[in-house]
């Protein structure tokens, strides 16, 4: 059996020659509003991730929506995080074939993404952990290591919204 190695950079290099990718940089005529709109709807949807992932994180900490049941407001927001996440990471992705070197090189991104990855770790161990136990302070004050996960998962959020809009001003 052969064994093909392809590098990172081989593979970027063949991302950046996809018609997309050209269509995303405007190369191809009549495609130069592209990236801005996809950039739009890509901010519009991170805000909404943002949004929801706020509503309940601050139902975590007691400070917002505390009339409604922690299970509750999960959920009824989290289908829509999920839907904004989607929708956030299809253009994303659009975003980064226009570049791939370039974004795959730059730190802010890197950082978006480790930001991410610990959000998504963040969030299992709150399923996993607190969120087991909802009954026991479902309409109460959550305990500790949910209000730790709510804190964290907010921190995290708001780095990858700080992050990804320092990536625009990083990457000319």
């Amino acid at each position: 059996m052969v064994r093909v190695l392809v590098s990172l950079g081989a593979l970027l290099t063949s991302i950046e020659t996809w018609r997309v990718s050209a269509a995303m940089r405007g190369e191809i005529p009549g495609t130069e509003w592209l990236f801005p709109i996809v950039e739009t709807l890509h901010v519009m949807a991170l805000t909404l991730v943002l949004g929801s992932v706020a509503m309940a994180d601050l139902r975590l900490l007691g400070l917002g929506s505390r009339k409604v049941s922690a299970s509750r407001l999960l959920e009824e927001v989290l289908p829509w995080t999920w839907a904004a996440w989607f929708a956030a990471a299809v253009f994303g992705t659009l975003m980064f074939l226009s570049k791939a070197h370039i974004y795959a090189d730059n730190l802010q991104f890197q950082l978006k993404f480790a930001c991410m990855g610990l959000a998504a770790l963040n969030m299992a161990v709150f399923h996993l952990g607190p969120f087991k136990h909802v009954e026991r302070w479902d309409s109460g004050v959550p305990p500790l290591a949910a209000r730790a996960c709510g804190a964290l998962s907010l921190t995290l959020w708001v780095s990858v919204a700080f992050l990804g809009r320092w990536v625009g001003f990083t990457t000319t």
